[in-house]
């Protein structure tokens, strides 16, 4: 992989007024009245807000309650980087669809994110695309551009002089030497976010027709410069934002909501940066263990990881030599045969069921090594590895005692434990516990009420923050 040391890279760039900032773009909110409708690939994408709600379905009555509420932003969990591509069309057709309905009934204009992954996996251009194609022939709104901003910076994913970097400790390497960018199906080679646009759309958007919102103009402020270059934009072209801090959000969102109330239309396409800077989410600092976990509960929590990318798997193995938790391999590979696999279903959660009621916390995981049927099998694979992530899930939906906390590892372990495991319908994000890392409290209609439910992405933290965020819930 090619590499740069993060501060060789941000040494030539100035420092921004933040104050200034914020001041112009509280300034800018008054007169904003759009709602902001998240459409979330997977649960991770609430990982720098707090106080909204998330809606595991995308029914009118889900999306008529996020236009009521005083919140400007609402999240639709969609999970659809989970979805094949046929499946991802019909579910976006469906939510543009009702969103341009309910926005006529109720009079309120709206911005559309959809809320993608931060090294750049997803159904992308295909989810945005669709939307666009969607309102248009049903509305006489016509889209001017797509805002393309991957930044996150809990992750260390920052974009500079058009290339979008992953941190690794002090090393910033390019997106697209990345295990991310190998990914089976989402895999791509660009790390130039204008070459990325270029190979995800085959050519139909060109990386020389796209705009660049700069650093520099960022770090300038100069919010003038920047609208001019949004205001040119037509025709669905994209636009590239730059950011390595939230003041490069701020200075952007304000020359954004400049060219809403000047009748420019957009949809976004984003990782979780936007949302909190859009949405107008204030920092919030870290849930403390009081907040996520009620006194006198004797039961142990309880842990599941699925991801198989190699940060979770050094972090599972931090936590399993920590001590703090009882390790539960999940043999996985028996799927080829129903009876054993059942019945090691069966053994696992059994095993977790008694471990919780002896008051020790659990950690359930798939076995590490890929299940490989060889050449040509990528199909069979794909449906073995949903009946696998089916009983993953299941282990949850089935236990027959209350754990004291429950953490999911890895974006479609957590969507699935969280909207069919616990049969969650609506979510209050109560904020972070570590960067990058919210915390859903259930809702009512749960199998558990009220549970702090902690949805921990697959490539997010170091080695240690599995450990370290087990460790909060345990008072340790």
């Amino acid at each position: 992989m090619t590499s740069i040391k993060a501060a060789e890279l941000l040494a030539n760039l100035s420092e921004p007024n933040r104050d200034d900032i914020q001041a112009k773009l509280k300034q800018e909110r008054i007169g904003f009245n759009h709602k902001i409708v998240v459409l979330d690939d997977d649960p991770t994408g609430v990982q720098t807000v707090h106080g909204v709600s998330v809606y595991t379905d995308w029914t009118k009555e889900s999306i008529e309650q996020g236009f009521r509420e005083e919140n400007k932003i609402f999240f639709l969990l969609t999970n659809s980087r989970s979805f094949t591509a046929k499946e991802t069309t019909v579910v976006h057709q469906d939510i543009a669809r009702r969103v341009q309905e309910v926005s006529l009934q109720t009079g309120i204009p709206y911005v559309l994110i959809s809320r993608g992954d931060s090294t750049l996996r997803g159904h992308y251009p295909l989810e945005t695309e669709t939307m666009k194609n969607t309102i248009e022939i049903i509305s006489d709104t016509k889209f001017d551009g797509e805002i393309i901003i991957p930044f996150f910076k809990e992750g260390g994913r920052l974009t500079i002089n058009n290339i979008h970097y992953v941190q690794y400790g002090d090393e910033l390497v390019p997106a697209g030497d990345t295990e991310f960018s190998k990914d089976r199906t989402f895999g791509f080679t660009a790390s130039n976010l204008g070459e990325w646009i270029e190979e995800k759309t085959k050519g139909t958007f060109t990386k020389d027709e796209t705009t660049y919102i700069s650093l520099e103009d960022l770090r300038s402020q100069n919010i003038e410069s920047i609208k001019a270059q949004l205001m040119e934009v037509t025709n669905f072209k994209k636009v590239v934002v730059n950011a390595v801090d939230y003041s490069d959000v701020e200075v952007f969102v304000t020359a954004f909501l400049q060219v809403l109330k000047e009748g420019k239309t957009f949809i976004c396409r984003s990782a979780a940066a936007l949302t909190k800077v859009l949405g107008d989410i204030s920092d919030k600092p870290l849930l403390t263990r009081s907040e996520l976990v009620s006194d006198g509960i004797v039961n142990g929590g309880i842990v599941a990881v699925g991801s198989h990318v190699k940060k979770t798997t050094d972090q599972l193995y931090a936590l399993l030599d920590s001590g703090l938790v009882t390790g539960v391999e999940f043999n996985v590979h028996l799927v080829l045969d129903d009876e054993k696999f059942q019945q090691e279903v069966e053994r696992v959660r059994t095993t977790c069921e008694e471990l919780i009621r002896e008051g020790k916390s659990v950690v359930y995981y798939t076995r590490r090594e890929r299940l490989d049927l060889g050449v040509n099998r990528e199909e069979e694979e794909l449906k073995l590895s949903v009946k696998i992530s089916d009983a993953v899930t299941s282990i949850v939906h089935d236990l027959n005692v209350r754990p004291k906390y429950i953490v999911a590892k890895g974006g479609i372990t957590s969507s699935s434990i969280g909207t069919v495991g616990l049969e969650v319908k609506r979510a209050l994000v109560a904020g972070q516990i570590k960067p990058g890392i919210p915390v859903w409290k259930t809702g009512k209609e749960s199998k558990f009420p009220d549970s702090a439910y902690i949805i921990f992405p697959g490539n997010v933290g170091t080695t240690e923050t599995l450990k370290e965020v087990v460790e909060v819930l345990e008072g340790v």
